[in-house]
Formats: structure tokens, sequence, C-alpha cells
């Protein structure tokens, strides 16, 4: 196959590189995302290209419009390639295996796309009635609530509401919401430690029916230790956490429980992996002989210095009890260590995927975890796969994945940037973020005069601009901080204005 890759000047050097076997033109353009359809259409027939000179046209991912423009012009099938020169070996290799790629969307984006529908037929395929039925009749799969779990479906993410009786029933409605859109499976009541809230699992109907009117016909699990917080909620949940050796013998259900190794009465908790399952293995006999139908063991993953006592915990207890269904809490981990969130969720659901853990407990209690459910959905997608590497889906967020130096030569005079003295203007702006937005406030004095709301720094700055005379340097300075809100937004991080949204590390 004869490919020509489009670019601009100064974007050759790399696509020459990486285009390894292609043909390149260069367009009369510095950047070649200034390039249009129409004038590459232009350049191109301008420069003789005939239909039977290639196979084939990849123009820049970042062009925007239409390759078909390209086509009906020259009679050679026109795609969109890749937004970066670097990813042009990947995009070559799927093109000639066979991958079809759009004449208006990136190749990169449509591998993520392609990724992503790969995960969904995964999971579509455990959504078929037929496929549950049979699962079901094997002893390491069932259901909770109306969810189907184990070892023959993907893993289900509980999403706990942490001190659920101290919220409102539409802010409890509102919270559970936002962990279903971020990819919880299950909606975790966490009830408040040391205390007895009957009045607030009355209200758990309520809830569920909320929930179900917004399009969320879930499972609900009940966090408690209280026997008469359990017993009340016996008709409104689905799953009970936390049942251990000292209300073992208090309640015996039907219903699915999380059994962990503690009797928390009296303070005992086996610190060695093989006492803790050891004493795991004797409740759950115990829970057997009582009457209980479907027991999930949790040996309790500890957070650091203790996390690799718990996860030999785990796999000790796996190795002995290869069909049970089990659970671990993972939001431990991720709160109590001052790292970014991000790649302990990617490290927890691998250590899920290996050992074979169905369910998994998070949260979002603190900043530092904040978007911690989404994280943590997409790290056990990306374990849907044999290597979590190289998918078209990632969890990279401050790091890249390749790195790409691109030098510019230099034939103009070199001056030291030196930095004046401002002018103060009779206009000023204060700029905050609030429910995923940016909010700039213009003031003369101490009088407000205009605010202005967007999602965009270009669409905000234009309206500024619109409204305001403001000196070059005050628009250089807007932009500056609102790309840094928009940034802000993207990492649910906290905005304050003229300050560094992150500190020095490297």
């Amino acid at each position: 196959m004869k490919i020509l890759l489009v670019t601009g000047k100064l974007a050759e050097p790399l696509v020459r590189k990486y285009g390894k076997d292609c043909d390149v033109f260069v367009a009369p353009v510095s950047v070649a995302a200034f390039l249009t359809p129409k004038l590459i259409a232009h350049y191109l027939k301008k420069a003789g290209i005939k239909s039977e000179d290639h196979d084939l046209i990849l123009i820049p991912g970042l062009v925007r419009g239409s390759a078909q423009i390209i086509e009906d012009e020259l009679g050679i099938p026109t795609f969109k390639g890749p937004k970066y020169a670097f990813d042009l070996p990947q995009v070559l290799k799927a093109l000639r295996e066979g991958f079809k790629l759009s004449k208006e969307v990136p190749a990169d984006d449509l591998f993520q796309r392609d990724a992503l529908k790969k995960v969904e037929d995964i999971k579509n395929k455990t959504k078929n009635k037929v496929y549950i039925k049979r699962a079901l009749k094997k002893p390491y799969n069932f259901l909770i609530g109306n969810l189907p779990v184990g070892f023959d479906f993907p893993h289900r993410i509980l999403a706990e509401i942490v001190d659920a009786p101290e919220l409102s029933v539409d802010e409890t409605v509102d919270k559970a919401v936002y962990y279903l859109e971020s990819g919880a499976d299950i909606i975790d009541i966490g009830m408040v430690s040391g205390e007895t809230n009957l009045e607030f699992i009355e209200v758990i109907p309520e809830v569920r029916d909320a929930l179900r009117e917004r399009g969320y016909d879930v499972p609900v699990s009940f966090d408690s230790l209280n026997t008469k917080e359990i017993e009340r909620a016996l008709d409104y949940a689905d799953l009970f956490l936390s049942i251990d050796e000292s209300n073992l013998e208090e309640i015996v259900i039907e219903k699915p429980v999380v059994l962990i190794p503690t009797n928390q009465k009296k303070g005992f908790f086996p610190r060695d992996p093989h006492e803790r399952v050891e004493f795991l293995e004797m409740l759950k006999e115990k829970a057997i002989d009582l009457g209980y139908k479907r027991i999930i063991p949790d040996l309790i993953l500890e957070h650091i210095p203790n996390l690799a006592r718990s996860i030999t915990a785990f796999q000790l207890y796996r190795e002995r009890n290869p069909d049970d269904v089990l659970l671990a809490g993972v939001g431990n981990v991720v709160e109590l260590i001052d790292a970014d969130s991000v790649g302990i969720n990617a490290v927890m659901a691998g250590f899920a995927k290996e050992l074979k853990i169905s369910l998994l407990l998070t949260t979002e209690v603190s900043p530092k975890c904040r978007g911690a459910v989404k994280e943590l959905r997409r790290a056990l997608d990306m374990m849907l796969f044999d290597m979590p590497k190289d998918l078209g889906f990632d969890l990279l967020i401050l790091k890249e994945k390749r790195s790409e130096k691109v030098e510019y030569e230099i034939k103009s005079p070199i001056i030291k940037a030196k930095e004046k003295e401002v002018k103060l203007e009779d206009i000023y702006f204060r700029i905050s973020t609030k429910k995923g937005k940016i909010w700039v406030i213009a003031h003369r004095g101490s009088e407000q005069i205009l605010t202005i709301v967007g999602e965009e720094p270009n669409a905000i700055i234009d309206t500024i601009l619109e409204h305001f005379q403001i000196s070059p340097r005050h628009a250089f300075y807007l932009g500056r901080e609102l790309e840094r809100a928009k940034t802000a937004l993207k990492l649910k991080r906290s905005y304050i204005q003229e300050v560094e949204l992150f500190k020095e590390f490297y």
C-alpha cells in the first residue's frame, strides 16, 4: 500500500522519522494544524498529485473538517491520521492490519474508542440473559439484588456514602447518582460509627425510589456493625457489611453478607496472615452452620505499613479457597497515603485481577480522592485485557506515555525576556471555579459590574474583550489564569487566582 502523509514544515522531520516507507508531502505552512481539507486539496492538486500515485492519503489529526473534501477532489481515499507524529507507527501498523480509519475523527481518538468498545463488548456479553442464567448455576456466581457478581462477571465497585445519616435524602441521592455516573455498580450506605440512627434507615426506600426515578435500579449495601441498625435495614438493603464474630450469631439472614476476620466488641484482629485466614475460615464455617446462605469473605486490606501482610492474607485465602467470591476495601489504601490516587487505584485493580477479587469497596472522602470511583472503574476496565498497556486508553494524567522533543532552528536575533512594571488599570477581574465552570467577576473599584461564566478560556476571553478595553499584557495574564482554572477543573483540583496549581517536585 502506497501511503502519502501530509504535514507542515515544522513537523516534517518527525513525520519522515515515524512515517517510514511512506511518501511525505510538506504543505507550504509552518504548522500542520493550520491547514484545512480545502487547502490541502489545493496544495496537492497544485503539486500534481494524481489518483494513480497513491493508494491512500493521511492528513494530520489536528486538521479541522472532513477529509472527504480531499478524496472528492483527488479521487484518492483520504483519512485522518494521528494528532501527533510519534503515533504514526501504531496507526500505520493498524491500518495495514485492516483497522478502519475515519475522515472526521483523528486516528488516536479512534483507537481509544475501539478499545473502549471492546470493553463494552465484554461487559455486554455478561449482560445477556442466557449467559447470566447459565453462569448463575456455578457456585462462584450469584446475585446481589438484581446484579450478577462472581468470576464470570466484571469486577463490581461498591461506592460508599460515608456517614450517610448526616446527609439529607436529596444529598444522599445526589451522591449516589454521582458515584453511579462515575462507574459504581452498588451504592453502599455507610452508617456513623458509634451511633444508632434508626430514623435514617427508614428513608432508604425513599432513596432507592428516587434513584429508580433517575434511571438507576441498582443494589444497595448497608455498612454497619450495629445490630439494631442491621436488623432495621434487613428489608431495605441487598448486601450487608460488616459481619464479624461479635454479631455473627445475632443476625442470621439469607441475603449476602460480607464476613470480616475481627471481633469488634473485643477489639480482636489477627495480624499474622496465616492466623487471619484461619480465623476467617472458622467464622465462615460457623456462619454456614448458623444458616447464612451467601458469604463474601473480606480479609481486610490494610494501609501502609501493613499493606503487604494483608495482601499476603488475601493470597493465602485464595489459594485455600479457590471458589470463594471475595471483597476488598481499596479506599482505605488510597485515602491513607499522600500520593496521587490514580496510580494507586490502578495497582489495586491489578491486585484484584490477580487474586480474583470480585467486589471492590471505595469512597471519595478527602479532596485528594476526588474522582477515585471513576479512576477505579477505568483501571478495572484496563484489567479486562491480558496486559494493561498500549490499549488505546489509559490512566496517565500528569505523565506522558511517549516523549518527543521538537527543536526549531534559530535564525533570528535573540533577546533576553525582561519583565516591566505593570500599570494598574481601572478594570480588574476575579476568577474562580464552581460546579464545573469558570466564573469571572469584573470589578471597577469595589463595584461588581459584570460576571462572565463559561467552560472554555477562549470563549471567556473573547467575551471579556467584547465588553472591556484592556491592555495586551492584561489579556495575556487573563489567558494564563483562565487556562490554569480550566486545568484545575479537569483534574478536580481547587483553583485560587495567582496561586500555582502544582508544587515543584522534579
